[in-house]
């Protein structure tokens, strides 16, 4: 029987986030959510603001969900690697301050902005 966990580690450029063995993880990649689960044939994808979706244990549920701007995801016999511009656990994200932004950004009209925070404020509210 195959192993039902796989290696997962997500980077960002001041830290390692997250380092470990894990059952499936979503991400938000630029074509579209995908899930990789043990035995995933390699790729490599960029990743769109949104969040992650970690489930540690086989069978289990939701375990975290990790908000992140952007960067690269490489599934690889070594597993999933993801190399994240900016990355924030969802429970940390002040959605009353995230509003504060999306207004700021609407005004001044900075479209890649207002794609972050509105990505920001689906991962907070989902």
């Amino acid at each position: 029987m195959a192993d039902p966990l796989f290696r997962f580690e997500l980077v960002s450029p001041e830290r390692l986030l997250s380092s470990g063995n894990v059952a499936m993880v979503v991400v938000p990649g630029s074509e579209g959510d995908f899930g990789v689960l043990p035995g995933h044939a390699p790729l490599m994808s960029t990743i769109r603001p949104g969040a992650i979706a970690i489930y540690e244990a086989e069978f289990g549920s939701l375990t975290r969900r990790i908000f992140v701007d952007g960067g690269f995801a490489e599934v690889s016999d070594a597993g999933l690697t993801i190399l994240a511009e900016n990355a924030i656990p969802v429970g940390d994200i002040d959605p009353a301050k995230v509003a504060t932004d999306l207004a700021a950004a609407r005004v001044a009209k900075d479209e890649a902005a207002i794609a972050r925070l509105e990505a920001m404020q689906a991962a907070v509210v989902n």
